[in-house]
This record gives structure tokens, sequence and C-alpha cells, in this order.
């Protein structure tokens, strides 16, 4: 799965991450079909999005962030990898703690901006 689109070091930090998880390629089903959208010529000429399907679990993902097949293959791996450790580990998953920080900072922005302006008290005058 390597390419020349594709840092040789993020594709061995991936199959490490697979291997961790349990994900085997023998496991996957992948297609390649025809993208949508931006990318003129080349995306309509060639199937460059990638789709992919966990078979023991039922994930599906469809990834077409490059018009280079080789580079929406890594995308696509690394997406499905993603979804697999968020259902494996929930809330315990690095992208689930990543989610719950930003909400809780932008929770405490709102909260500050409120205090500076004074939206949400009791008005004194009258």
């Amino acid at each position: 799965m390597s390419g020349q689109f594709v840092n040789p070091e993020k594709v061995r930090d991936l199959e490490g991450r697979m291997a961790t998880l349990g994900i085997r390629e023998a496991d996957i089903q992948e297609k390649f079909i025809h993208a949508r959208g931006r990318g003129g010529q080349k995306v309509n000429k060639t199937a460059a999005c990638v789709y992919l399907k966990h078979l023991p679990t039922g994930i599906e993902v469809k990834c077409q962030e490059s018009r280079s097949r080789e580079a929406n293959r890594f995308f696509a791996r690394r997406l499905l990898t993603d979804k697999i450790e968020d259902s494996i580990l929930g809330k315990d998953s690095p992208r689930a703690r990543e989610i719950e920080k930003i909400r809780k900072q932008k929770m405490r922005r709102s909260r500050r901006a409120r205090g500076k302006t004074g939206a949400g008290e009791k008005n004194s005058e009258g």
C-alpha cells in the first residue's frame, strides 16, 4: 500500500495501528469507484474514489480527498481505523477525548464571554 504520495513512515504507523486493533487486510473489502465534485477531467476519467468495508464490523468508508488513488487508499484506511477504534474503545479513544476536550473549551469560552458582556444577568434598572 505504499506509493509516492504517502510517507512510508506514516504507512508503517497505520499498519501498526491496524495490527494492534486486529484489523486484517483480508477482512477489508475494497472497491474503486468514480469520484464526484472538484478535480476536473482527472477525477471524471479515473476511479480514484476508494470504498472500504470492514466485513466483521460492517463499518463502511468512502474517501476521495485526493485525485490520486494510492493516496485515497491510505486516507480511507486511516479513516476506517479511526472509526473501528472509536467503536471498540468508545469514550476512551483518542478521537473521542479530543472531541470532548474541544467541547469543554467551547463551553468555557462561552461562559467567559457571557461574563464579560453581562448577558444573562438581571438588569437592576427599571
